[in-house]
């Protein structure tokens, strides 16, 4: 390639990649310098001028004057200067143009790996300005590769690469090269030269923004997310409130035959989802987060976010739910420390035990409704 079509090239990844020509002939030129000192083993100072207007690239030795030359290849004395140029006088520095001899193969080498990481690095910039405010959001994506357990999707059909690690995978689903999938846009983030994009399957978000895509009222505003708890591929609860007292959020978010929940309960691979009606009430909203079990009374702990619940003997273990789920999201969802009990124990313990002071009792209905 000669100087002009190198120039050319130059002007077409401006246009085409938006790479900038001085940053790119700034970059090569520190480049070649590097290049050319490790080729030759010299320590003299190089500069080398590319000039775009002129098409040309030319080699320079630099040196300075002295009375009396130790170091050759970093001086030149007065005489040999003065016939260079007669002004010169000592302590001035000479550019002498030189001819490189056998570095045409290394210069252009060179200059490919920086086009190439100037590339990459465009690459980078401009996924970042893409996605940077796609945080939080949801996308479809396909999976193009699966290696040492990180999921590589690319998302929509810009081709954009994102990975999912491990800890953002749902344990019970699996994952297969071309499968397609809606996936949380958690992080966005400059990795050196590259650009990441982390996605989720397991994050909340996911829940929030699929009900978001399905739900209009969510959508609106008319009814609001409260809170979400969720323990990925196995059961999630969602807190719903309507800011509009002739929505009903929870048949909202349920939809005609179940129809809109059961949309997003078939991307998530049939987790279970309790909707659960958001109260100002925090006993009424604990009562109702243990859904789907019947809870017969609430009460909290003077000075501290601590629930005693008591449902009856035979819910107990629906309450509590496989391995404490039940109680344990509903804690999560509520923000209070959940703790559970049969009507029989609590009975027993109330007879044992002096009451403890308690700043609030609440009796519920068989369907989970506060009794005046």
């Amino acid at each position: 390639m000669n100087n002009k079509e190198f120039f050319l090239s130059i002007e077409d990844l401006e246009r085409e990649k938006g790479i900038k020509q001085e940053l790119l002939i700034e970059t090569l030129t520190n480049a070649l310098v590097s290049a050319y000192k490790k080729h030759t083993g010299t320590s003299s100072d190089v500069v080398i001028d590319m000039n775009p207007e002129k098409k040309t690239v030319k080699f320079f030795a630099v040196k300075k004057v002295v009375d009396e030359v130790v170091d050759p290849e970093k001086e030149i004395s007065l005489e040999e200067a003065r016939e260079i140029k007669k002004s010169y006088k000592v302590g001035d520095e000479v550019k002498k143009e030189f001819v490189p001899k056998e570095f045409g193969r290394i210069a252009a080498q060179t200059a490919k790996q920086v086009v190439f990481q100037k590339l990459r690095e465009a690459e980078r910039d401009n996924t970042l300005a893409e996605f940077e405010d796609k945080e939080n959001e949801i996308k479809a994506c396909t999976i193009r590769r699966i290696e040492e357990k990180n999921v590589y999707v690319e998302i929509g059909a810009g081709e954009i690469e994102a990975v999912m690690l491990p800890q953002d995978q749902v344990p019970n689903e699996k994952y297969n090269v071309n499968d397609k999938l809606m996936v949380y846009v958690k992080k966005v983030r400059s990795m050196g030269k590259n650009a990441q994009i982390l996605v989720s399957r397991t994050s909340p978000g996911l829940v929030r923004k699929l009900f978001e895509n399905v739900v209009p009222e969510i959508a609106q505003g008319i009814v609001t997310v409260k809170s979400i708890a969720r323990e990925a591929g196995q059961r999630t609860k969602i807190a719903i409130y309507s800011n509009d007292p002739n929505v009903d959020a929870v048949g909202a978010c349920v939809g005609n035959k179940g129809m809109r929940v059961n949309e997003v309960v078939r991307e998530l691979g049939g987790e279970k989802i309790d909707i659960i009606p958001w109260s100002e009430d925090p006993l009424e909203f604990i009562a109702k987060a243990l859904s789907p079990a019947k809870v017969l009374k609430v009460s909290a702990i003077e000075g501290e976010k601590i629930a005693r619940v008591v449902v009856p003997d035979d819910k107990l273990s629906l309450a509590i739910g496989k391995d404490g789920q039940n109680a344990r999201l509903a804690a999560r969802l509520t923000g209070w420390k959940v703790d559970v009990k049969s009507e029989s124990k609590a009975k027993l313990e109330e007879e044992a035990e002096v009451p403890e002071e308690e700043i609030a009792e609440e009796d519920f209905s068989d369907d989970g409704e506060k009794i005046d």
